[in-house]
C-alpha cells in the first residue's frame, strides 16, 4: 500500500513539474523580462549580504573579509556603550513617529478631499501640482528650504514687519524638527495620494447611491464606506511604514542638518556614515546595520501580527 502511494505522489510530481514548464513556455516573454529584476535583486540586495560578516570580526581593509580575525560580539557592545549611539537612537525613533503621526494620515485626507472634487479638470490639475515636488531631489529640496527660511529670508521678512522676533529656523533646536516633519510631509503627500485614489476608484458606486437613498450625508457616506473600502489599503501601508520606523530619511537630514542640531537632527543613518566612511570603522557601522534591521523586521512582523488580529488584513 506505502508502495502504491509513493508512486502516486511520484506521477503527480513529474505532473506537477511538466505543468510548470508548459506555464514557463506558454509565458516565456513574461518570465524573460521577469529575469532582469530578479538579477538586480540578487546581485544589489543578496550578494552584498556576504558582507554581514564584517559585523563579528575586526575588519582589516589590507587583510580582507575572509583573514580578519573573529570577534564575535565585541563591534555590538562597543557600539552599544558609547552615548552617542543612544543618543542618534532616540532621535530617530522620535523623527520617525512625529512623520507616522502627522504624515502618515496627511495623504490620506488629501486623498479623501480630492474624492470629492466634481471636476475631473480641476482635480488633475491639483493632483498633478501636489505630487511633483517627490521628483525633486533633498539636495534641492534642502537649498529651497535654506533661502526661504534663513535669517534674512522672506519668511522671518514677514514674521519682522508684523512685529515678530527673526527666528533661525535650521539652526535651533526647537524648530528643526518641525522642519523637517513639515518638509518631508510637502515632499511626499501628494505622491501618497496616488495608492489611495487608485483604491477609492475601486468602490462600487452602488454603495454610494444606497447611501444616498438610505438619507446618508457626504459625511456619513465616508464614514460609513469610503473609509471601512479603503481600511485594508491603509492597514498594508501602516505595516510598511511601522516596519521601517527606524530608517530616519538620511538624505533628508543629511541635507538639512549641521552641528547645531545635533543634539535633536542627528540620526542613525547619518552617525553611520560618519563611523564607517568618516572614522573608517566598517565593523561597527555594520553591527549598526544589521541592529536596525532587526529591529526593523520585529516591528514588520509585530504590526502585521495586531493588524491582522484587529481588522483581518494585513501583509500575509
Amino acid at each position: 500500500m506505502s508502495n502504491e502511494l509513493k508512486t502516486k505522489s511520484k506521477i503527480k510530481k513529474k505532473r506537477g513539474w511538466s505543468a510548470t514548464v508548459k506555464e514557463m513556455k506558454k509565458y516565456r516573454a513574461i518570465y524573460a523580462m521577469m529575469l532582469l529584476g530578479a538579477a538586480c535583486y540578487i546581485v544589489f540586495n543578496y550578494a552584498p549580504m556576504y558582507g554581514i560578516q564584517i559585523a563579528f570580526k575586526d575588519f582589516y581593509v589590507t587583510r580582507g573579509i575572509w583573514n580578519s580575525p573573529w570577534v564575535g560580539l565585541k563591534n555590538f557592545r562597543e557600539l552599544f556603550a558609547t552615548g552617542n549611539f543612544w543618543r542618534v537612537f532616540n532621535n530617530t525613533l522620535y523623527l520617525s513617529v512625529l512623520r507616522l503621526i502627522f504624515g502618515f494620515p496627511a495623504p490620506i485626507i488629501l486623498a479623501l478631499l480630492l474624492n470629492e472634487l466634481r471636476s475631473e479638470k480641476y482635480k488633475r490639475v491639483i493632483q498633478t501640482s501636489i505630487y511633483l515636488p517627490h521628483f525633486i531631489s533633498w539636495v534641492v529640496i534642502a537649498g529651497i528650504i535654506n533661502v526661504i527660511f534663513a535669517m534674512d529670508g522672506p519668511i522671518n521678512a514677514i514674521l519682522k514687519s508684523v512685529g515678530i522676533n527673526e527666528v533661525n529656523f535650521l539652526t535651533s533646536s526647537k524648530t528643526f524638527r518641525s522642519m523637517v516633519v513639515g518638509s518631508d510631509i510637502w515632499k511626499e503627500v501628494g505622491w501618497g495620494t496616488i495608492i489611495y485614489l487608485a483604491a477609492l476608484t475601486g468602490i462600487s458606486p452602488d454603495l454610494y447611491e444606497a447611501a444616498y437613498i438610505d438619507g446618508a450625508s457626504r459625511w456619513q457616506q465616508t464614514i460609513k464606506i469610503t473609509i471601512p473600502c479603503i481600511l485594508p489599503t491603509v492597514s498594508v501601508l501602516l505595516i510598511l511604514k511601522v516596519g521601517g520606523l527606524t530608517n530616519g530619511g538620511f538624505d533628508q537630514i543629511f541635507n538639512m542638518y549641521n552641528e547645531a542640531v545635533y543634539d535633536v537632527g542627528d540620526i542613525i543613518q547619518t552617525y553611520n556614515y560618519r563611523v564607517g566612511l568618516g572614522q573608517g570603522n566598517y565593523a561597527r557601522s555594520t553591527a549598526l546595520s544589521i541592529f536596525l534591521n532587526v529591529i526593523n523586521c520585529v516591528l514588520l512582523l509585530s504590526t502585521n501580527f495586531v493588524s491582522k488580529k484587529l481588522s483581518g488584513s494585513g501583509l500575509y
